[in-house]
């Protein structure tokens, strides 16, 4: 078996490893559903999973068939799209505090509820006014991203937690791509059986979205549990038995590492080490309900807005995309052999390389947490710029290329895009592997905020679109620019050494 410790560097993705100074894993067992650390981890990417299934439905759709069905103009099409967007980032604001409050499973599982609602009455649309109130209330499931991290981070100890924030939401975050597969597929496969384009659009509403929210959102309540200490009201016992018990924790490195018992049975061992000096605020951190005075506190400090503003450029700039790049490959290739499905099976690229981008991209979390123990805080910080920075350029480079050539070949544009959405989305992999640094005893405000500010780069960034829609390069180099701008900006803000 190999140990995992604080100083290591390698990961244990096997064994369940648990700090008892604050009952937090500091190993990604992943491979089973035998312990509730990986329980709770896989239903947090799940709930984010799903969420995306009706969030991002509309868009391989509605460049053609929903556009025509509604008899929507371009900017139309363009208003649901920030429509949809700023109700996620009004839900993300407050997702933070209520986590805080209640416990990231509940508001989890709520917010899955919620948004399976709106998601089964998405058929009900018959102009474009409807449009924009039902996407306004899908928008609701954006929101389960702040559960979804704060639920990772409440679980595992500040080693693996980048990894495991990473994992969770680029996992999640794959269903972008794969709401994209599914919903063409699914939407083609009821025009094959006869139905009218109508007719199917509506109907693909209703049996793919819908019942994967709610069964998630029940596995959730049943299967998964609030803190590592039990129930949400206990989470300041884990704390507590660690400080009691630290005089009696060995006192050198060497003796902490030996000092290791094991209990379980079968293929599942538990380990629990010694845990290591209190060395990091991160260590005893625990989430307090959020008040007038703290939410002043954490919003006045500059350490705040750093992931703040990262996040606002690379995920509001990934949600820009995902709303929008099927729409402007539909139009730079329309032909008979180029329509919506082949526009929207290409567009998933970008949201499909979560998987890859985000978690090993740390690249999003393993790099950030391989870098965090030779660098510390500062050198997760600077690895998120330079991501932002690279993808700031390669969005210029792409809408420069698009602008300047009368016939873009496809393939230079898929490369681009392709390079693109890994530093983009490994950025955002990064970024949430430096949150729990950042204010951790508010980590639900703080993921609120951060993942609101994604929302509202998102809103930025699709009115860029809507309002500079041609030629169909401007977009991204503005956008590109923006994203630059910003993260060089935040080489001055000052971070935690640990």
């Amino acid at each position: 078996m190999a140990t995992s410790t604080s100083t290591g560097i390698r990961i244990n993705f096997k064994d369940v490893v648990v700090n008892p100074a604050n009952r937090k894993c500091s190993s990604l067992p992943l491979f089973s559903l035998r312990n509730q650390y990986s329980v709770n981890f896989h239903l947090s990417w799940l709930g984010f999973f799903v969420a995306f299934l009706s969030w991002f439905a509309f868009s391989p759709l509605i460049p053609d068939v929903i556009k025509q069905d509604l008899h929507l103009t371009s900017a139309q099409v363009g208003n649901s799209n920030v429509v949809s967007l700023c109700a996620t980032l009004l839900v993300r604001l407050v997702a933070g505090p209520l986590v805080d409050r209640f416990g990231p499973r509940k508001v989890m599982a709520g917010l899955l509820i919620c948004g399976a609602i709106p998601s089964g009455l998405a058929g009900t649309a018959r102009t474009a006014t409807g449009l924009y109130i039902v996407r306004f209330f899908i928008g609701i499931l954006g929101g389960t991203f702040v559960a979804c991290q704060a639920w990772t981070t409440a679980f595992f100890d500040k080693n693996v937690v980048g990894t495991a924030n990473a994992l969770a939401g680029g996992w999640g975050n794959a269903g972008g791509g794969f709401t994209f597969i599914a919903m063409i597929a699914l939407y083609n496969s009821l025009l094959s059986d006869g139905l009218t384009p109508h007719v199917a659009w509506r109907a693909a509403f209703a049996i793919v979205p819908v019942p994967f929210l709610l069964t998630v959102a029940i596995a959730t309540l049943v299967l998964g549990t609030d803190h590592p200490a039990g129930r949400w009201s206990d989470r300041h016992r884990a704390i507590a038995y660690g400080v009691e018990n630290e005089d009696t924790l060995p006192a050198s490195p060497k003796e902490k590492e030996v000092a290791i018992t094991k209990k379980g049975s079968g293929d599942i061992q538990v380990t629990v080490s010694a845990a290591p000096a209190l060395e990091s605020e991160l260590d005893f951190a625990v989430n307090e309900p959020v008040t007038w005075a703290l939410a002043v506190n954490v919003i006045t400090r500059p350490l705040t807005w750093l992931p703040a503003l990262a996040y606002l450029t690379t995920f509001g700039y990934e949600l820009a995309i995902d709303a929008n790049l099927a729409n402007v490959l539909f139009t730079l290739y329309k032909s008979p052999t180029f329509g919506q499905t082949k526009a929207g099976y290409i567009a998933s690229i970008f949201g499909f390389l979560n998987v890859l981008t985000r978690p090993l991209g740390d690249a999003g979390g393993y790099f950030g947490d391989l870098i965090y123990k030779k660098f510390g805080v500062p050198g997760k910080k600077y690895l998120l710029i330079s991501l932002g920075i690279a993808q700031g350029l390669l969005s210029v480079g792409l809408g420069l290329y698009i602008d300047n050539n009368q016939h873009p070949s496809l393939i230079i544009i898929i490369v681009l895009l392709i390079l693109g959405a890994f530093a983009c989305e490994a950025a955002n992999g990064v970024n949430f592997s430096l949150v729990p640094h950042c204010n951790p005893c508010s980590n639900g405000l703080m993921s609120g905020i951060v993942g609101g500010m994604g929302n509202f780069g998102g809103i930025i960034f699709a009115m860029i679109f809507r309002f500079q829609p041609v030629p169909l390069g401007k977009a991204f180099w503005i956008s590109g620019a923006i994203a630059v701008g910003i993260n060089l900006l935040l080489t001055v803000v000052r971070v935690p050494r640990v």
